[in-house]
């Protein structure tokens, strides 16, 4: 994607549109054939066969009979980039022992584009699978990963986020009103920590701190710990999550500073 210099609008190549349509639909479908991607995505068979071909030719789809499957080729291009992450070395064992004291899912997310992205997660035996994988993007608003940084971003980018974003709902417990969030974001600055509670998915409760770069302030991600909703309220447990969640966000910052 280039800038026209004469109108200051981006260009893009529409070839390299329609691969990375053909790309996310065999994603979300996880197997389909040819007619049923050119039917999906109003694209001549013939065009999709010779993205197919091509993509396929350089091992990012593989074709199982009358059917295309994404391959592992881009397992090797998102762990090669993540290896090389600064904040995954920092966060990786910071995370899994979180997980260890807590017994319960543990996991690293970033901003990018207006989205959280999940960068990490650790998963005990006793805690609950939710298949969210390594990778997810989702809405900033519905998670405690992106309520720590959006609380920490400022007033004009967090607008930004919801002007092209957004605010669908999850469900009932999703907040989709502007001042609701931007009450609810000034909560989670005072107390330093965020708090999703079922907002996107029914009886999980999740626990979220920012983490930030010690050398410039600047929010870089969050850590959060998430559990069934009432294992996490039992006793002293929320108060005890809350402190770890927090301390490993303190440990990460500490060790981030150091790569």
């Amino acid at each position: 994607m280039v800038a026209d210099p004469s109108t200051g609008t981006k260009k893009t190549l529409g070839s390299v549109n329609k691969a990375f349509d053909i790309l996310e639909q065999i994603k979300s479908e996880g197997s389909v054939g040819l007619s049923e991607l050119a039917h999906d995505l109003d694209i001549p068979k013939s065009t999709v066969h010779i993205h197919l071909q091509t993509l396929q030719n350089r091992n990012f789809v593989v074709q199982d009979g009358d059917e295309y499957t994404l391959s592992y080729r881009f397992l090797n291009y998102g762990g090669a980039f993540r290896n090389q992450s600064k904040l995954f070395r920092a966060a990786r064992s910071e995370v899994d022992k979180l997980e260890e004291t807590t017994g319960e899912v543990a996991s690293l997310g970033v901003e990018e584009n207006g989205l959280r992205v999940l960068i990490y997660k650790s998963e005990g035996r006793d805690s609950i699978h939710d298949n969210a994988p390594v990778g997810e993007y989702t809405q900033m608003h519905w998670t405690a990963l992106g309520k720590a940084i959006l609380a920490h971003y400022s007033t004009e980018h967090v607008e930004s986020i919801v002007d092209e974003h957004g605010l669908p709902r999850a469900n009932e417990h999703t907040i989709t009103d502007r001042e609701e969030l931007f009450e609810e974001l000034e909560q989670t600055r005072e107390r330093g920590y965020s708090v999703e509670d079922q907002d996107r998915r029914q009886g999980v409760l999740t626990i979220g701190a920012p983490i930030h770069s010690r050398s410039t302030d600047d929010i870089i991600a969050s850590v959060s710990v998430s559990g069934p909703k009432n294992r996490m309220e039992e006793d002293d447990r929320f108060d005890e999550i809350v402190t770890a969640v927090k301390k490993a966000a303190n440990v990460i910052e500490l060790s981030y500073s150091h790569y």
